[in-house]
């Protein structure tokens, strides 16, 4: 049995339950139209700072925030388009504006759909007309995330990357394993290249590591202080995954980017689609406690 529930908690809440599975999801449409919440047999997946959740003048630390129409940031956060500066700051705007209930459904599965489109803010920033469709569907220990990204403009091409920035609890790092099917990775912080081997150290202040050349279209995490193993899977136009952490922090990060940072400027594996065409995308979150 599906069901869908509203609460008006500090934001209004929309929660996904799949109630013979024990399993739900928590949807804010107007905080970025994140998801805040995981659960898989009652278990928490997600993490979620409540209090910087509960400011709506700070960006979302935990969830499932949304990036849109960069992944990652600019130098200086400026890019340049037609001869004129923009400036958008990091992960683009999508996680911090109010998105739109447009449908919801208890059929089969539990899901609900939001919209986002361009308006005389965005325009500021972002110097194109879209419409961004995302469905959130929870079926037993699966989320997954149907994406429609489609240029409202008759005339313009409009180039874009995006991605997600879900943050999973993990209250014993040192217990983790990652499977990223990538032969290597680079170091943001020093910018240097280390051959994979599917481990890090969550003693380091910072773990900021991309890959990129993705040999398959899954990742995998085992959490063997937990029992527990995820399986984050997703359409070919994923082309890096970024494996983020700080330590004495309780998450670790696993972002699919369809592009790295600073594609904007580079044109680097840009979605760049035409007038008036859509494009669609998939990610699949899997939990599964063995």
């Amino acid at each position: 049995m599906f069901a869908i529930a509203l609460q008006q908690k500090k934001y209004k809440t929309y929660t996904l339950s799949d109630l013979a599975f024990n399993s739900s999801i928590n949807v804010v449409p107007e905080r970025g139209g994140i998801i805040t919440s995981w659960c898989v047999k009652n278990q928490e997946l997600l993490f979620l700072d409540a209090k910087i959740f509960e400011n709506p003048e700070l960006t979302v630390r935990g969830g499932i925030p949304i990036l849109f129409p960069i992944c990652g940031n600019l130098p200086n956060n400026k890019y340049k388009y037609n001869g004129n500066n923009y400036f958008l700051k990091q992960h683009g705007f999508a996680q911090d504006l109010p998105w739109e209930v447009i449908g919801n459904s208890n059929k089969d599965r539990a899901s609900i759909t939001l919209v986002l489109t361009s308006n005389r803010l965005t325009r500021t920033f972002y110097p194109f007309d879209f419409k961004l469709t995302f469905t959130y569907q929870l079926k037993g220990n699966s989320l997954e995330i149907f994406q429609t990204y489609t240029n409202l403009s008759n005339t313009q091409r409009m180039p874009f990357s995006t991605g997600l920035h879900p943050y999973f609890l993990a209250p014993n790092k040192h217990q983790l394993h990652f499977n990223i099917p990538s032969m290597q990775y680079m170091d943001r912080n020093t910018g240097t290249l280390h051959d994979n081997d599917c481990k890090f150290d969550p003693k380091l202040d910072e773990v900021d590591a991309i890959f990129e050349k993705l040999t398959g279209l899954a990742t995998t995490v085992y959490d063997r202080s937990r029992g527990l193993k995820i399986t984050l899977s997703y359409t070919s136009a994923y082309s890096t995954i970024v494996l983020w952490t700080v330590k004495n922090q309780d998450f670790y990060c696993l972002e699919p980017w369809t592009a790295p940072c600073n594609s904007l400027n580079t044109g680097y594996r840009i979605v760049d689609l035409e007038p008036g065409s859509s494009c669609e995308m998939l990610i699949r979150l899997t939990a599964t406690f063995v």
